[in-house]
């Protein structure tokens, strides 16, 4: 695969951080926090909800050891990405390093729902994973510049993370023969989200959903 071949497979989630990281920026220029801590976050940390986050707990003047704990269980999901990916990556050079940093939601769908040859994975993943972070960075910077200089409402941009991932989630049901673990996690979120406290329902839900697929993973493999 060709460069131009993996960006057109970047694109949808191009369209998503891009103003979703420009509400960052903002966000961030609206605390009177300067530009290039934009730049250093999305390069270093590279969380978007852990991000905003971080925003909010920085404007509460949170200690290190909330903003710690918060940012732990926030991001406690990438730990089962991070397990479903483990024989993807076994045999990989020194770039499965990054390849593990820059597993976040969309990147973790997309590596998920690409057509990838497995001798040109490696550069494949690579590659995606960089541009998803660089187009992430892109937006927070040059959000955080015009924060500086215009006024905007950006009222209601950050559901732009919810529905590009809502998009890839569709993508991934598409080309995976098995569809049963889509309609367990689906009703253990909605359980989840009758039940379960708001602060704690996505959390609770993952570690639910977790916990059926592996019980029972061997019969959703065999259909039953």
């Amino acid at each position: 695969m060709n460069f131009l071949a993996i960006f057109k497979l970047t694109i949808p989630v191009m369209m998503g951080y891009i103003p979703l990281g420009m509400a960052f920026g903002l966000l961030l220029s609206k605390l009177l926090i300067p530009w290039y801590y934009a730049f250093f976050m999305s390069a270093f940390i590279y969380a978007g909800s852990g991000q905003f986050l971080l925003l909010t707990l920085f404007a509460s003047q949170a200690t290190i050891l909330e903003i710690g704990i918060a940012t732990f269980l926030l991001n406690l999901r990438h730990t089962f990405y991070g397990l479903s990916m483990v024989s993807s990556f076994k045999d990989f050079s020194w770039k499965k390093h990054y390849l593990i940093f820059g597993l976040t939601d969309e990147t973790f769908a997309l590596l998920k729902t690409s057509d990838v040859p497995e001798r040109n994975r490696e550069k494949a993943y690579l590659l995606i994973s960089l541009l998803n972070q660089c187009y992430w960075i892109i937006g927070s910077v040059v959000g955080a510049l015009l924060g500086n200089v215009l006024p905007f409402n950006y009222e209601g941009i950050e559901f732009s993370l919810t529905a590009l991932f809502v998009v890839l989630s569709i993508e991934l049901y598409k080309k995976n023969r098995l569809h049963k673990p889509f309609f367990v996690a689906l009703i253990i979120g909605l359980f989840g989200m009758i039940v379960f406290p708001p602060q704690k329902m996505l959390i609770l839900s993952l570690c639910a959903a977790a916990f059926v697929l592996i019980v029972f993973k061997r019969s959703m493999e065999n259909g039953k």
